[in-house]
């Protein structure tokens, strides 16, 4: 028999090498010599693959044990046989005990988010109701993030909108106020907010500060849990003010239980046995999990939110379910007691987790029967309910994405879709506000503003302001091909605009040598009517769709979305402008300066005008800092 051509067995044989090389590089062989040198105690470990990517974080009892079952690379579902396969590297964090592991491994998932775990999507930071204590008249507002401010923290609530209409019936029944304590100190005379009996004006005289004192006891009272025992007073209070036939001030009190009685009755179940408690309930179906969060706490429902964490299709409800609640609460407090809607193998130990992390004994439990048994059976079938909705909405979606990537010749559906618009009010505060969407919906965390920052910028040129958003988003995205936060170079670029916007955004683009996005522009139709918008592409026609065309509605959502938030942003930057002074802006001058001198003068333009005597002549102005604010006005000429 010939041999066999040797300059045609070489490459062979040298594929063959490189095969195995890179199966020695990768698998069950690498996690087994891995497993030599793991340690022995409790910790986290990671698994990446050929590239640095986390593949998946996990947490172990004994780390050689685990890291050793996965070495035999027999015994695994597909989800897991894949993960095996792709990891090319380990590493390990040894903790003290298996409790400080779960708390590591819930947030290395949460910032790594990798590939084969259970991932929390969209956790966004909840609001609360804060009553301030930082003044000596305590403020009521919305509040997120840190508790640096001191005061009383009420919450979580579900969403923005539902601490809102809360604080707008509690100034209602009572009469706390919501302003900032710049524009507190600067008053002379009630506001808006007093003449439609929300507020007692303090900042006025109009209570005294012991009375409005008590005024904010009885709204902790009411947010702490006592709210029958704050109606039944001021029922008391109203039936006095009757019989004393003083029917203005018995009025006052009517509303301001009618106030109450609203706030509980836009909460729904408000349960008796259940005082403070999260209930988490999961369902699964067609390989997607939503899980329901409840909110209760003194005895009231602060709302819920549906979730829909990242997960492989085998991955069990109890599995997804135990992941989310440890990622969950690795920044939040959690109350007293967490109901869940199915048991979890780590259900103790995520209760002793969640005590050492608080400080204090947080129950986890499962209940079969009761009060608390009705609150997970209510939140099972929101979540059900959710779901259904979810899997309708998605399999509609991804037609109309198909569609889109027909449309503007995209090699796939799109995963990223950024939208761009820009607002004034004759070229004053400009805003632009970029929005993102993908297959799930509106990706509401990775919303940008942007003040417009450039000097030479004239005023309503809004081609300059968005060559200058669409160069500060996309500089950086050139330089290094992933933005500093992790996004990925959109699939689709949306901008509100005709041809001429279109334009601006290419040569951006162009300069920045990402030629190859592909940006369209969505000008609004004759007479700005909706269902007549074209659509302009670089070197097409312009594009008209059929009025009830489902790709034209998503464009339309999509444009109206980045309007929206672009018109919000407009508003906060020139609501900020309109509240602010000149008298901000001059050193040494605080609220209790600031307000002597608008009840002397009248106004800061006055201010601005005086000489330097009246200006001393003003309490708490001395001469120096009478200098200083003359100096301030009469500089700037």
């Amino acid at each position: 028999m010939p041999l066999e051509n040797p300059d045609r067995a070489g490459p062979t044989l040298l594929s063959r090498v490189r095969n195995a090389l890179r199966a020695a590089d990768t698998g069950a062989p690498v996690i087994g010599r891995h497993a030599k040198t793991a340690p022995a105690g409790p910790g986290v470990y990671r698994m990446t693959d050929a590239s640095g990517e986390v593949l998946y974080v996990g947490k172990a009892r004994h780390l050689k044990k685990r890291v050793q079952s996965y070495a035999r690379g027999a015994g695994h579902n597909n989800r897991i046989a894949r993960m095996i396969a792709d990891t090319a590297s380990m590493e390990f964090v040894t903790t003290a005990t298996e409790i400080e592991a779960l708390l590591l491994e819930a947030n290395l998932i949460k910032r790594l988010k990798p590939r084969y775990n259970v991932v929390l999507r969209d956790d966004k930071s909840f609001p609360f109701i804060l009553i301030a204590r930082d003044h000596a008249v305590p403020q009521i507002l919305k509040h997120r993030g840190g508790r640096g401010r001191k005061g009383d923290y009420f919450g979580p609530f579900a969403s923005a909108g539902a601490v809102g209409r809360t604080i707008n019936t509690l100034q209602r029944a009572f009469l706390l106020r919501s302003c900032s304590d710049p524009y507190y100190e600067s008053r002379i005379r009630p506001c808006l907010l007093y003449q439609i009996k929300r507020c007692s004006a303090p900042c006025t005289g109009e209570i005294s500060i012991a009375d409005y004192g008590a005024l904010v006891d009885e709204a902790l009272r009411f947010l702490t849990g006592e709210s029958d025992e704050v109606k039944l007073r001021l029922r008391a209070l109203m039936d006095e003010a009757s019989l004393k036939q003083d029917y203005e001030r018995a009025a006052s009190f009517r509303d301001r239980l009618t106030a109450l009685s609203h706030i509980q009755s836009r909460q729904g179940i408000n349960p008796h046995s259940v005082k403070e408690a999260d209930v988490f309930a999961a369902h699964q179906e067609a390989g997607q999990t939503c899980i329901q969060v409840f909110f209760f706490r003194a005895g009231n429902n602060w709302g819920n939110r549906a979730y829909f964490p990242r997960a492989d299709k085998s991955v069990s409800v109890e599995e997804v379910l135990e992941s989310f609640v440890a990622q969950f609460y690795d920044d939040k407090q959690p109350p007293k007691l967490v109901l869940l809607s199915h048991d979890i193998s780590g259900r103790r130990l995520l209760g002793e987790a969640l005590s050492l992390r608080t400080g204090r004994k947080i129950g986890v439990s499962v209940p079969m029967r009761g009060e608390k048994r009705e609150l997970v059976e209510h939140a099972l079938v929101n979540a059900r309910e959710a779901l259904a909705r979810r899997l309708a909405e998605s399999s509609s979606q991804a037609a109309i994405l198909a569609r889109l990537a027909e449309l503007f010749d995209l090699d796939d559906s799109p995963e990223r879709i950024e939208v761009y618009d820009n607002s004034h009010i004759s070229g004053t505060n400009p805003v632009g506000a970029m929005i993102v969407a993908g297959p799930d919906g509106f990706v509401k965390g990775q919303y940008r503003k942007f003040n417009m920052k450039s000097e030479d910028l004239a005023p309503g040129d809004d081609y300059a302001m968005m060559r200058e958003m669409l160069t500060r988003r996309f500089s950086k995205l050139a330089k290094e091909r992933a933005d500093v936060s992790g996004w990925a170079a959109p699939d689709l670029v949306l901008i509100d605009g005709g041809p001429g916007q279109l334009g601006a955004a290419y040569v951006v683009l162009d300069e920045l040598g990402l030629s190859e996005i592909k940006v369209a522009a969505i000008a609004k139709g004759p007479e700005r009517n909706a269902g007549r918008e074209r659509i302009y592409l670089r070197g097409k026609e312009p594009l008209l769709l059929e009025p009830r065309d489902p790709v034209l509605y998503c464009l339309q959502k999509l444009r109206d979305e980045a309007h929206r938030f672009a018109i919000g942003a407009h508003r906060a930057k020139r609501k900020k402008a309109i509240t602010a002074s000149p008298l901000d802006e001059v050193p040494g001058i605080g609220p209790q300066r600031k307000r002597a001198l608008l009840q002397h003068f009248g106004s800061a333009k006055a201010v601005s005008r005086a000489g330097t005597a009246d200006l001393e002549a003003v309490a708490g102005i001395s001469a120096r800092m009478a200098r200083t604010i003359y100096d301030h006005f009469h500089e700037r000429g």
